[in-house]
């Protein structure tokens, strides 16, 4: 694995991805543990709520398109468990979310599908702080 380059500066945080499609889910895991983060990983949203505890992750990453539940309804499950948890939703359909100017309600940041490593990381950045 390569080292993060000199000018990332967020320390390792404990990151929960939830995706249907695997090689996605992979992906994201693969991208997040190469800068040293912790990743636990879930293919529906269901499975990500029975492991989902407050406190528990610093960062909440969901698609939005999923077959068993949409990103929307997984975030809302999120937000009574835990109100002030992080959430960044990846989509592939940011355009038709956000045609109001805004996120989706209970999503803090959303990012286009495709997306780079540099997008994921500033994404994490924000949402949770340098080191």
């Amino acid at each position: 694995m390569t080292a993060p380059p000199p000018d990332y500066k967020v320390r390792p945080r404990r990151i929960l991805v939830v995706d249907d499609e695997p090689l996605v889910l992979d992906s994201i895991r693969m991208l997040f543990e190469l800068d040293g983060h912790e990743v636990e990983t879930a293919n529906n949203p269901r499975a990500a709520l029975k492991n989902f505890a407050p406190g528990k992750f610093d960062l909440v990453v969901t698609d939005f398109q999923m077959p068993d539940m949409v990103g929307t309804e997984f975030v809302r499950a999120i937000r009574e468990l835990s109100p002030g948890q992080r959430i960044l939703m990846i989509s592939a359909y940011t355009e038709s979310l956000t045609q109001s100017g805004r996120t989706p309600e209970g999503v803090d940041m959303i990012i286009n599908k495709p997306f780079s490593l540099a997008a994921l990381r500033q994404a994490l950045a924000n949402l949770t702080g340098p080191s």
